[in-house]
């Protein structure tokens, strides 16, 4: 997948953040990040195994309209490839959760600025 231009700059700031080592075990976000996900091959599935949120509860990630985002954001902070999983939200038109430390409607405001 192409990289969007201004994801460079999400990018440099997800680095700056710090990263945190996950393990091979991938829990929780493992019904989300499966080999069915459209418009990802095998070679661009890698970050999914490293993403912290596959270690940790889904429901942080996908709370109920009007529920906190603030668990799923503080793991996203520390997470080594939030970059990508923006990316891939973006890409594909994620409309619900948190991905990349963004939700829906932080996605949707950068997508106005970028345009």
């Amino acid at each position: 997948m192409a990289e969007v231009s201004w994801l460079s700059e999400y990018k440099s700031a997800a680095a700056g953040a710090g990263t945190a080592s996950s393990g091979s075990d991938v829990l929780g976000m493992a019904g989300v990040f499966d080999a069915g996900l459209p418009g990802l091959d095998g070679e661009d599935q890698g970050w999914q195994e490293r993403a912290l949120c596959a270690e940790t509860d889904p429901e942080a990630f996908f709370p109920e309209k009007g529920g906190s985002t603030r668990e799923a954001k503080k793991i996203c902070t520390g997470c080594e490839v939030r970059a990508e999983c923006l990316e891939y939200a973006l890409g594909n038109d994620e409309r619900f959760g948190i991905w990349g430390g963004l939700s829906e409607r932080e996605r949707r405001r950068l997508r106005r600025r970028a345009g």
